[in-house]
Formats: structure tokens, sequence, C-alpha cells
């Protein structure tokens, strides 16, 4: 026994948890329950989006009962008599074979001897002379008969539907190998049109589909069982009695049916008689409408020696299916993709056998990652990973794409990918237990979250840093000098004020991914985007600094609250800078003593862009990259061009005036363009028209809070009026304090 046990561990707990994960993976796989045919179906639909067929050539096109046909001849279904026009307008213009995917069922309600019983006032004479009449659907009948017309009939799935009378009429069927007719689609009762237009018919073939479990199109049946007869769908008899062929032939094997073929051409099919479309995209030109057919606008050459289908993409008559390649596709289109694909060889198969290669193929990958895991680090273990979905997935679509054959990469991925996860998760237990011994030999003498860095990652505990894009964040609170002369002999109340302050705006920077680097005095610094990645990471910050204002405005309500009636208390106000670039972020300080951090000339800017804030009388200032993407989601105004100095090339500043609810606003538009007309006359020199827009824009701009700021602008003006710039000036402002 303890020998067992030895071998089982040198076995590895990893690969024997691995080896029974597997055995239970491939059981389900011969089970095969509804989520896993879903999985395969969807990765057969990402095929199809990334490479639909190609139509060179277009055999078939589809006469539409579209919309405007039924608004100008009335609502479905038409007189029997437009029905006839339009099968002999077709088969004059050419056509090989005219299919319906459309069915009828019953005698036309319009036709004389029909109507004659409903008319009033009618004397015997023109009763009889009605009644003399050719009915509608002898004359429907007649135009099927002088031209190569398959009607369509409906398979039922509910028994007791369907007509009552059967038609002596069947298409006949030959079999190579054992009897199909146990794995074919079953319909308990067929839906048939009327004798008088059947017996006329060149052929009939169902037109019934039956959607995956999802609801998509992605087999049709060709052949399939109804009324306890085997019956071709209408595609199929279309092809037969184009190619002349006297009947269908199906071939078998234990595995169920494996092709149907007429006359010089074989479709492969699944074990049901189902065939896999391969679809090409959604096309206009494949469809002609039916008011322009009957009014003989549609050329010859559209129709001349081609297939023809006739349905509807009304969507009033509900017959628009899903497909892989589009979610609203008429029915009469599959069964023009079928025979496109029929005729030129393109159809998709998938062969019993595939399942079993698919089996093999996960339990050849499981395998060896089984056997490989314990031998290599993770990393290889990782890479290896990759490159066996990279080949799955690879041979999955060489086999798609060359031999238009279905092999699911799905379930071996799947399978060997939770092997994979067993590996990893057995290995990180071994891991962790190392980690936990870290902790406890370390936590008492450094600070708890070095020693969680040092645990996940040991060789992060380096000097060093690596450059990122990062948004720089810098907040100070406004007059500290005076709030903390009013707390001369209380510096308690100040530590308590600053802290009541700093929780929300901590909280505000943290809810949105940022990072506090650290606290000076009345100030706080932050960044985002490390040290873990953010890719909105300008967005977060932006929003950032509005929640602050917005947490600061509450406090000093709350504040004012607090000191009641009477009592004035001064409010706190921030002033905020934020910049957006490259900077240098990592672990910073001795040998000793570190912290994470961030360096650049970016985080320079941006606590210069707080300082400017109390220049500008605005909250906030942002540079020209944060505001670019805040454009997005914010209020953003254009304040100057600065020469900030210490930098050679000028900076644009911007500040935000509220989220995206303000931005949409027609007031901010109205606002935001002025602003910057008057910056464009500014720049100009224009000093009359900056100043006259000046003033329109403080009446609109004073409920933004943007008072303060054109005072700055009327001062500067008037000082260039009474000291113009010189000739090369361009708008730039130049900053001289730091």
């Amino acid at each position: 026994m303890r020998r067992v046990l030895r071998r089982l561990r040198r076995f590895g707990l990893g690969r024997i948890v691995g080896l029974l994960l597997l055995v239970n993976l491939i059981a389900l796989r011969i089970w095969d329950p509804a989520p896993v045919e879903a999985l395969r179906h969807r990765a057969f639909d990402v095929y199809q989006l990334l490479q639909p067929r190609l139509t060179p050539a277009r055999p078939v096109v589809i006469v539409d009962i579209d919309e405007p046909s039924l608004q100008a001849l009335g609502q479905w279904p038409w007189p029997r008599t437009i029905m006839a026009d339009m099968v002999t307008r077709i088969a004059a213009a050419g056509s090989v074979a005219i299919g319906f995917d459309v069915l009828f069922p019953e005698p036309d309600r319009g036709s004389p001897e029909v109507a004659v019983e409903t008319f009033r006032g009618l004397d015997d004479a023109t009763r009889d002379k009605l009644r003399n009449l050719p009915g509608n659907d002898a004359i429907f009948a007649a135009a099927i008969r002088r031209s190569n017309v398959i009607l369509g009939q409906s398979g039922y799935r509910v028994a007791g539907a369907g007509s009552a009378e059967p038609t002596a009429i069947q298409t006949g069927i030959a079999v190579i190998g054992p009897d199909p007719r146990p794995d074919l689609v079953r319909f308990p009762r067929l839906l048939r049109n009327l004798p008088v237009l059947e017996t006329a018919a060149q052929g009939r073939g169902i037109f019934s589909i039956i959607p995956e479990g999802d609801g998509t199109i992605r087999r049709v049946p060709v052949v399939a069982i109804a009324d306890g007869t085997v019956v071709p769908s209408l595609a199929l008899d279309m092809l037969r009695v184009v190619t002349g062929s006297g009947a269908i032939l199906i071939k078998s094997d234990e595995g169920g049916v494996r092709s149907v073929g007429v006359q010089g051409l074989e479709i492969p099919t699944d074990g049901k008689g189902r065939v896999w479309i391969h679809f090409s995209p959604p096309d206009p030109n494949r469809y002609l409408s039916a008011l322009d057919l009957l009014q003989g606008k549609v050329p010859a050459d559209r129709i001349a020696g081609k297939l023809v289908l006739i349905g509807t993409s009304a969507a009033g008559l509900l017959d628009l299916k899903i497909t892989p390649v589009h979610p609203a596709t008429p029915g009469v289109e599959l069964h023009a993709q079928l025979l496109e694909s029929a005729l030129s060889q393109a159809t998709l198969s998938r062969p019993s056998y595939t399942a079993f290669v698919e089996i093999g193929l996960a339990t050849l990958l499981s395998l060896t990652l089984i056997a490989l895991a314990p031998k290599v680090s993770a990393g290889t273990l990782f890479i290896l990973g990759g490159g066996i979905a990279t080949l799955t997935i690879g041979v999955s679509w060489y086999c798609f794409s060359y031999l238009d054959l279905l092999i699911d990469y799905s379930f071996p991925l799947f399978a060997s990918l939770l092997v994979y996860s067993i590996l990893v998760c057995t290995n990180y237990m071994s891991v962790s237990a190392d980690r936990h011994r870290i902790r406890s030999a370390f936590g008492q003498y450094i600070s708890p979250a070095l020693v969680e860095q040092l645990a996940q990652s040991p060789e992060k505990l380096t000097l060093g840093g690596e450059q990122r894009d990062l948004t720089v964040l810098f907040a100070d609170v406004r007059g500290f000098t005076a709030i903390s002369e009013l707390y001369g002999d209380d510096p308690q109340g100040l530590t308590a004020l600053i802290n009541r302050l700093f929780t929300p705006l901590t909280n505000d920077i943290i809810e949105r991914k940022g990072t506090i680097d650290k606290y000076m005095g009345d100030a706080i610094m932050a960044f985002w985007n490390a040290p873990l990645p953010d890719s909105g990471h300008e967005l977060n910050a932006c929003d950032a600094a509005v929640a602050m204002l917005e947490s600061l405005a509450l406090l000093n309500r709350q504040r004012q609250l607090e000191a009641g009636e009477g009592i004035l208390v001064p409010p706190l106000r921030i002033g905020i800078g934020l910049n957006t670039g490259t900077c240098v972020v990592g672990n910073f300080g001795s040998d000793l003593h570190f912290n994470y951090s961030v360096l650049g000339d970016t985080v320079n800017l941006a606590a210069r862009l707080e300082g400017l804030s109390k220049l500008y009388g605005v909250p906030i200032i942002i540079g020209k990259r944060t505001a670019r993407a805040a454009r997005e989601r914010f209020a953003v105004v254009e304040l100057d061009r600065l020469q900030v100095k210490g930098k050679t090339e000028p900076e644009r500043i911007f500040t935000i005036v509220g989220r995206a609810d303000v931005a949409a606003s027609p007031a901010f538009q109205e606002f935001s363009s002025l602003n910057k007309a008057m910056l464009s006359a500014y720049r100009r020199r224009e000093w009359a028209v900056a100043l006259e827009t000046i003033m329109a824009c403080r009446d609109i701009g004073r409920k933004f809070g943007l008072d303060g700021y054109y005072a700055v602008y009327v001062d500067r003006i008037r000082s260039l009026m009474d000291a113009p710039p010189p000739d090369h000036w361009n708008g730039v402002f130049a900053i001289e304090i730091k």
C-alpha cells in the first residue's frame, strides 16, 4: 500500500486529477448534451462569418413577394390568375425551372365558381355565366403544366395537421446501403397543394426547415419522412427535374445517410439527411420584385437559364429565419443558398466519423499536457497550452477553408483547457503554500502591502521601473494657510477636518481604478493605469475629478448644517490638475526603503496645471491628451495655449464643467461655440471682437462657473491692447511661474 502511495505521489496529484477529468469529458462528448452541441455550432458560425461562401455566378434568382408588391397587388394570398401570369412570364424569359416556396392548399376564394356563391342580387343568367367561366385554379394549373414548375409542400411535426387527401404522385427514391428511413427527419403529416395543381407540376418537395436549439438555421433536410413516405426537399426536387433524373439516390451506411444525389450531382449530408449550408452574404441582386416582374420591368437575361424560386421577404408573412450570417433571412433564400452550394459543389460536410476525430484530438492534446506539465516551468506550460490551442484551431480552420469539412475545435480546446486549468491549479496550491511561508516569515517586519507584493512576485522587490502611459492627478486645498489659522489652538481639529476631507476624495479616486501615490500635507497625488492596466484611464481620472468636486460640495453643505443658522462656515475648495503622458512607474528610493511611485515630465506638468487652476479661476485643468479622451463623456472647454517655463512646446489646457448630460445640452453647445470663437478672435488679435464675444460667453458661462476665467482674459486683452504683442506672436501665453 505504501509503495502504491509513493508511486501515486511520484505520478503527481495534478496528473491523477487531469486523467479523471479527461475521462469525464470524453463521456460528456459521447452523451453530447445541448450545451456541448450549441458550443460546437457557434464555433462553426464563426467560420461562416469569417469566410462566407463566394458566389462568382448566380444560378438562382428569387422572385420576391415583397412589401411593395403586397401594397400594389393586395394582401396575400393573391388570386391564382396573378400567380399564373407570374409563372408564364418567368417561363417565357427562359428559366430552367420554377420552385414555389409558398403553398396553395385551398381553392382560390376569388375564383368565379367560388365567388358567385357569395354574390347577392345576381340574376340566374349572370350566375350561370360566372359558373361557366374557367376557374382561377384551373388557369393556374394550365400555366404550371406549360412550364417546369416544382411546387412546395409543408411538413408538420404535429400529428393531425396537414392534408387529409393524399396524392398518388410520389418522387422515386433509390437507396444504396442500409434502410435510411429510421435516421431521417420525420414529419407526422404533410400539407400539400390542391390536387389539380400538384398533378400539373413537374415535381413536389417540402420546404419545411427545422432550426437548431438556439433558433438558428444551419442544416436543411434534403430528404425526410412525411406522412410515412420519403419525400425530397424543394431544392433537391428542382435539381432532379432540371437534370432529368427519374429518381433520387440515397447512399447510406451504418452511421445513417451519407449523401443524396441526382444525375451527375452528389450532395454530402449528415446522418439524418441534412445538408450543412455554406452561406454567402446577403445580396439584394439575388432578388427580383414580383411587382416588377408582373409589370414587365425585369430584363429577360436576369431569368434566362436560371433556377427561379418564388417566395417572400415581407415581414408580415412570417417567413424570416436566423442564419449564421444574418439575423433575418427570408426562408426562400435558404433554398437558394442550398441550390447554389450544391451546384457549385460548395456544401459543407460533417461525416459521422468526425466525432471520433474530435474525441481523439481532445485525448491526445490533454495527455500531452498531463505528461509534460510536471516537467516544465509555468511559462513553458503556458506557451505549450497556447501552441496547442493555436494548432487545434488551425487544423479546424484548414479543414473548413480548404476541404469544406466541419471539424469542431471547441471540444478539444475546451477539454485541453480544463485539463490545463487543473494542472495550473494544483501547481498554484503548491506555490500558495510557499507564499504562506513567506508571509509568516516576513509579515512582522515589513508592511502587509509589501509582503503581499513579495509573496506574489518576489522579483518585483528591486529598484527600478517601466515606461507606461499614465494619467496623473494633483489636488490641493485652496487657502489652506487661512484655514490652518482658524484652527491655531486646535491642531487635532485641523487634522480631523483634513481626514474628513481626504476620506471621500480618496474613495472617489480608488473607486474609479486610481492609485493613491502620496498625501502631501493638504495635497493628494494619484495616478491611473498602474500598477494594473486601465484602458480607460483618462476617462476614469476625469470622472474621479468631477466626483471629488461633488463630494467636496456635499461636505461643505454638511459642515454648514452642523454649524447651524447664522454661523458662516468658510467653504473648502480644491484645485485639480490632470495630465496624460508617458511616465516611469515602479519602485523608487534606496536599497533600504522605497515606494511605488511615478516620475516624469507628465507628472511635473500635472502639478503645474493644478497650480494654474487658481490663476484661471477654475477647479479643474486638464492637459490636451486627457481632454482628447474626455470629450467622449464630459463637457470639455478649451482655456488657453501656454508656454510653460522650462518647456519648448506650447501646451493647450482645458477644463471640465460637467458630465455627458451637460455636454449634450443646448446651452453648453452654444457656449462651447462662443468660447471657440472668442479664442479664435483673441489669437487673431481681434481684441474688440474677443471682448464682445467674452460678454456673450460670460452670460452663458456663468452657470458653468467660468466667470473668473473670463475676467482673466479681459485683463489680459486690455494689457495687450495697451502693449501690443510682437508680429510673430501666435496667441501663446507665457507662464513664468512654476
